[in-house]
C-alpha cells in the first residue's frame, strides 16, 4: 500500500513539474511569437496586431463582422471600423450573401491572402531558425510532446 502511495505522490510531482514547465515556457514563447508577428505586420505591412488577427480569423472562415466581434471579444463597431480600414487597404473584400442579402460576407482579397502567406512564411522561417539549435533527439521529443498536447487539449 505504501509503495502505491509513493508511486501516486511521484506521479503527482511529475505532473506538477510538467504543468509548471508548461507555464514557464508557453507564455514567454507565445509573447515572443506575437512580438515577431506584430513587428512584421506593423513594419512591413503597416497593420496593427488586431487587424492581423481579424485577417487571420477571416482566413479561417469567420466571415462576418458579428462573428469576428464575438471571436475577438470586442464590439461590433470596433470590428466594423477595422474592417473598413482593411477594405480600404484592399486586404478584405465584402460581398452580399445571395441567400440572405442582409448578410455581408467578408473574404480576404488576393493582397490579403498574400500578406498572410508572407507573415506565416516569415514566422515559420524565424521559428525554424530558433529550433535549429535543437538536436535531432530534442526535435523528436518536442514534436512528440506537441502531439500529446494537441491530443489532450
Amino acid at each position: 500500500m505504501e509503495a502505491k502511495m509513493d508511486a501516486i505522490t511521484h506521479s503527482t510531482k511529475k505532473l506538477r513539474q510538467a504543468v509548471d514547465g508548461f507555464w514557464d515556457t508557453y507564455p514567454p514563447l507565445w509573447r515572443s511569437i506575437q512580438a515577431h508577428i506584430r513587428s512584421l505586420a506593423e513594419e512591413q505591412f503597416q497593420i496593427t496586431l488586431e487587424q492581423f488577427h481579424l485577417l487571420r480569423h477571416i482566413r479561417r472562415g469567420r466571415n462576418s463582422v458579428s462573428a469576428l466581434a464575438e471571436m475577438r471579444g470586442i464590439s461590433r463597431p470596433a470590428v466594423s471600423h477595422s474592417v473598413d480600414l482593411l477594405v480600404t487597404r484592399g486586404l478584405i473584400v465584402r460581398s452580399v450573401d445571395p441567400l440572405d442579402r442582409r448578410h455581408v460576407k467578408l473574404d480576404l482579397s488576393t493582397a490579403g491572402n498574400s500578406l498572410m502567406d508572407t507573415v506565416f512564411g516569415d514566422t515559420r522561417q524565424w521559428m525554424m531558425e530558433k529550433f535549429a539549435a535543437l538536436t535531432e533527439d530534442e526535435i523528436e521529443a518536442l514534436t512528440g510532446s506537441l502531439e500529446s498536447l494537441k491530443r489532450i487539449i
